[in-house]
């Protein structure tokens, strides 16, 4: 599931995946996907095209980021392709924002700035949620304090001279 914004507005897209395996039972009862229901899924490889167009040149923003953007990764790497998205992970920025609450979990977010659950757990559902999150923080802080805070986390690591930077990406 994908939530873009840009100038020409808030698009939504979604499609199931039909996974190389079976889905595990507690994630079928956390996400509420069964294995029935991704049987006539296409594959990742059929969809990487329209995912990778959706995703380059795009800001990735992601609750845990890190997570979902190394699964990404790896599945556009299955396909035979290369991503490499400017990352925004919301618990950071949340962190950053937020430093006097202890918890920053997408749940604690829902419940401390009143955020709409339509579908917890699913991707489109997840997106449109963090979606809200950026709505709020504008409700709340100024432009530059999250151009600020967002620069500072989207920053590039600072490497070793003797490391070239897609050494990094490939770990």
């Amino acid at each position: 599931g994908i939530v873009q914004v840009d100038e020409d507005g808030v698009r939504e897209w979604s499609t199931l995946v039909r996974p190389a395996m079976r889905i595990p039972e507690h994630i079928e009862r956390l996400t509420g996907i069964s294995n029935d229901m991704v049987a006539g899924a296409p594959p990742f490889e059929d969809i990487a095209d329209e995912v990778f167009d959706r995703l380059q040149g795009r800001l990735f923003v992601a609750h845990n980021a890190r997570f979902d953007h190394g699964y990404l990764r790896a599945a556009f790497r299955r396909a035979g392709m290369d991503i490499r998205p400017r990352v925004l992970c919301t618990v950071k920025l949340s962190r950053r924002l937020f430093p006097d609450h202890r918890r920053h979990s997408l749940d604690h977010l829902i419940e401390r700035h009143g955020l709409d659950v339509s579908a917890r757990h699913r991707a489109l559902g997840d997106a449109q949620l963090l979606w809200q999150f950026w709505q709020r923080l504008h409700e709340r802080f100024a432009p530059g304090t999250i151009a600020e805070a967002v620069r500072e986390l989207i920053g590039q690591p600072s490497l070793p001279p003797n490391l070239e930077p897609d050494a990094l990406a490939d770990i």
